[in-house]
């Protein structure tokens, strides 16, 4: 098995109450056996995505969206790190991309050997399940593994060599590589097979309406994410702003952020048993009952944590005080104009990009400079995690 590493960091703002909240909803099995070091393996159908397992007894109401988001606040103490890795696979011989029969075979000898749980959709295995750890597939077959919350950078490392060994493990007898590495190089949206989920069809037939990379996005990208937490409004703010600043994007409070929310179109809802098409309708109509493809019908709070999870702000977050306003300080005069201009030119010419009289490069250096700082001051002997960035 070959594991090629150019992998491209998405660093995303996504406080952990969305990140914990959708492993809260996910299926648990064995919860007997908790703490035994091997068991059975499990299989299990797959949750019902938005099924209305907690019935609303009231219509939702905009302050029921807000404090959603308010409920994620955590006191520092609690504050973990949840991260997401994806990877493309590819036949050895001929290097084309994975197809559904090599990753069931993969999945399945995971769930064998591991004692991982499988999440079945019909007769197809689309996932499985440990504890807080989950992996998980995209539309082209992107094989992503999701992280526990974990305290500190040493666990999240030993965690991912774990999941990286059990999975050399099973494909090395299938002749099967790995590909770290932010977009597909080689073959085209047409090349690659669509995962066998009845969601990911929904999405497909959407996303050529809407824009022109859509499909680019769902089959040739692949990410690293992180999913960190925020103890206040005040708090997300802050972090915010400074990512902002780093990845140009926009600014959202609790309330902004659902009205920006509110009017992002909707892909699909789940309801008796079945996936309904509602792109081009938004949350905003669901909450009047307007979708033209179950008309009548209301959200519940999941439905809210399932929208929520379509929509891909791209920023990311800091957890030390002081590097965070070292950044919201070097990035204050930063204009609307200029971080647009970083937006647009950055993906061309990277860390060569000019700004203000010197390159790019040099500001990441300040920024590496600040974060080696403040995981000093964590106290849990993690700067050695940049050196690579700092060579």
């Amino acid at each position: 098995m070959a594991l090629i590493s150019q992998t491209s960091y998405c660093i995303v703002f996504s406080s952990l109450l969305s990140y914990t909240a959708s492993k809260t909803h996910a299926m648990h099995v064995d919860n007997a056996e908790v703490g035994q070091r091997r068991r059975r393996c499990a299989i299990v159908a797959a949750s019902p995505p938005t099924e209305a397992a907690v019935i609303a007894a009231e219509p939702l109401t905009k302050e029921d969206l807000i404090g959603y988001l308010a409920s994620g606040c955590k006191p520092k103490e609690n504050w973990r790190i949840g991260t997401e890795q994806e990877r493309f696979g590819f036949d050895l011989k001929t290097l084309r991309p994975m197809k559904y029969e090599h990753i069931a075979e993969l999945l399945n000898g995971i769930a064998d050997r591991f004692d991982w749980d499988k999440i079945m959709e019909g007769n197809n295995i689309i996932a499985l399940k440990q504890g807080k750890q989950s992996i998980t597939l995209e539309p082209g077959g992107q094989f992503e593994h999701s992280g526990a919350p974990l305290e500190t950078l040493h666990q999240v490392c030993a965690e991912v060599n774990s999941h990286l060994y059990q999975v050399k493990a099973v494909l090395k007898e299938m002749g099967i590589g790995l590909l770290d590495i932010g977009c597909q190089p080689k073959w085209e949206v047409k090349d690659i097979p669509m995962m066998p989920k009845e969601r990911y069809e929904i999405i497909r037939n959407y996303m050529p309406k809407v824009g022109l990379l859509g499909l680019d996005l769902m089959f040739r990208t692949c990410t690293a994410q992180v999913n960190l937490d925020f103890s206040s409004e005040a708090d997300m703010i802050k972090k915010l702003r400074a990512s902002i600043a780093l990845q140009p994007y926009f600014l959202h409070r609790f309330e902004k952020y659902v009205e920006y929310a509110l009017d992002i179109p909707m892909y699909f809802v789940y309801r008796n048993k079945r996936h309904f098409d509602c792109t081009g309708m938004t949350f905003r109509d669901f909450m009047a009952g307007k979708l033209h493809c179950i008309p009548g019908e209301l959200p519940t709070m999941n439905d809210w944590e399932m929208h929520l999870g379509t929509i891909y702000p791209e920023v990311g977050l800091l957890y030390d005080e002081v590097s965070l306003q070292n950044v919201l300080d070097m990035t204050a005069d930063w204009t609307a104009e200029e971080r647009q201009m970083l937006r647009d030119q950055v993906p061309k010419t990277g860390l060569k990009t000019p700004f203000r009289g010197r390159l790019l490069k040099h500001v990441a250096q300040d920024v590496v400079q600040f974060a080696k700082a403040g995981l000093e001051r964590r106290g849990f002997n993690e700067t050695g995690f940049l050196n690579e960035l700092a060579r």
